[in-house]
Order: C-alpha cells, then structure tokens, then sequence
C-alpha cells in the first residue's frame, strides 16, 4: 500500500531558531534551517474500504508537540485518525490540546480520535491533561480523545504500526516502523533486539542533535554509524539542533543521507511489512 510520509517538524526541544541566540543557523535566511518541534504525518488511502468515498485518506500522526497547531494548519489537516506517542517530554505532548476541533469532526462520524502510548506516557498525559481525561472533568469543549494501550504492533485502517524499543538515556521510548519506512526520535542507543525489526527499509528517520556529544541523543556520527549498520535505502535525520546548517551538514553526509526539514515530503511503501519483522503473535 502506498501513502506518504510528511516530516511536520525536524527541530530539537527549543526549536530552531532557539529563542535569544543569534548564531548562523538561528538567524539563516535559509528555510531549511527553520525547524518546528519533531513529529511526522503519515497519510494513505485505504484500499476497498466502503468508507473511501466519504473518508478519501486516513491519516496518522506520530507526536503532537507544542508547534502541533501550526504544523496541522501548513498541511491542511481537518481530521486523524489516530495519534502515537513516542514519550511525554514536552516537545511531544504539549500539542495535545489543539485535537479539540479535529477530534468534534471524527466525533460526529462516530468516535474519540485514539491515542496510542505506553503505560508511562499515558499515565503523564493524564496527570497534565486532568480537565480532559479525568472522570470529573467537566470542560465542556475538551477533546474528544481517548488514551489506548500503545502494544508491538497496532492496525489503523489497513497500515500497522510497530513499536520498535528505544533508548533515551535512561528512558525506553518508542520508536515506529510502518511498512518499509521507520521514525526514530528522540534515541540514544538502539537495543541489539530492536536493529531486526529494522530490515529491509527504504526511508529510515533517525534522530541526530548535533556533533557534540550528549547524554540522552545520539550524535550525527553515531546516527550515520547506525544507519550504515541498518542500511535503509534513504535515512533522513531529525530532531535537530541550531549547531547544525542544512546545507554545511548534507554536503559533510554519505549520499544516502541527509537532514530532514519541516515540510519535507516522501512517497512510502506502508505494507506489509518484511516478514523478518514480525513476531509470532
């Protein structure tokens, strides 16, 4: 099945241009160099569905940071499908507000837009999001959302996403792999087990934050080591700081990789996925 994969953000935490600096990347007029919080769109028309007059395309997003109401506003987003999280840092949930107007559309079409996450991450977007998830909550125009077990491989209308295990820090992430394309944010080491779920890929989105190192994010050295060892047709490295130019940094990279950017967008084969990556369920 084909469907698109849309990077909505390629930045670090604090964005770039990061607010008070002025160094050459914060103040480029290059558009490349300007990067919203990270999170990526997936988009896909659901073959032979009976709904596919109605609901031309389904849509997937993975992580709505605080720059989430921009990002839908570029790309014209009026609806999802279903939401993954990769971890409950700020960068990726605090976005979460701006689903009420889309959620009141999939809410007349007959249910609360699904969002997928892991125990820990759901039990933070509670605690920060009480007016919308708690019982007593009251708020009349709170998003229509509801919280769902995020397992190793969730359906969404004819595309599985499967959670690949990660490492931030000291924190296990998620990371996603649909069809032949994988996102990986947010990572500092991959576990040995996690690198067989990687095969066979043709877009690998990797994080790399900069040449320095640090403590909880690989650096573009070490994202480019890991992407020779997976050896995706294409990887694209995401979640960028302002210590890296879009085009000083691509022209320093192997052929087969470079920087993302906000807007960027690829054609994806989502399924099914290699047979290598499946488990036994």
């Amino acid at each position: 099945m084909q469907g698109r994969l849309i990077f909505l953000g390629t930045g670090t935490s604090m964005g770039v241009p990061t607010l008070g600096c002025r160094c050459a990347v914060c103040t480029s007029p290059d558009p490349h160099d300007r990067r919203l919080r990270p999170s990526v769109l997936f988009r896909w028309a659901e073959p032979d569905s009976p709904e596919r007059l109605a609901i031309p395309e389904r849509l997937a997003v993975i992580d709505t940071g605080p720059d989430f109401r921009e990002q839908a506003l570029r790309c014209g987003l009026t609806r999802l499908d279903a939401v993954f999280y990769t971890h409950a840092h700020a960068d990726h949930i605090m976005g979460l507000d701006d689903l009420r107007p889309l959620s009141f559309t999939v809410f007349r079409e007959g249910g609360p837009i699904p969002l997928y996450a892991s125990e820990e991450t759901a039990e933070a977007i509670e605690r920060i999001y009480d007016y919308t998830f708690s019982p007593q909550a009251t708020y009349p125009t709170r998003a229509r959302v509801k919280l769902m077990p995020l397992g190793e491989r969730t359906p969404v209308h004819g595309v599985e996403f499967l959670r690949v295990p990660l490492l931030h820090g000291e924190m296990e992430i998620a990371g996603f792999r649909v069809g032949r394309a994988a996102y990986l944010t947010d990572v500092s080491a991959i576990p040995e087990s996690s690198f067989a779920l990687l095969e066979g890929l043709d877009h690998l989105v990797l994080s790399a934050l900069r040449h320095k190192p640090h403590p909880n994010h690989a650096t573009v050295e070490k994202a480019v080591s890991w992407a020779r060892r997976i050896g995706a047709n294409h990887t694209w490295l995401t979640h960028i700081a302002h210590e890296l130019g879009h085009e000083e940094t691509n022209r320093a990279l192997p052929e087969n990789i470079r920087l993302a950017y906000d807007g960027l967008e690829l054609p994806v084969d989502l399924g099914p996925l290699n047979p290598s990556a499946q488990s036994d369920e």
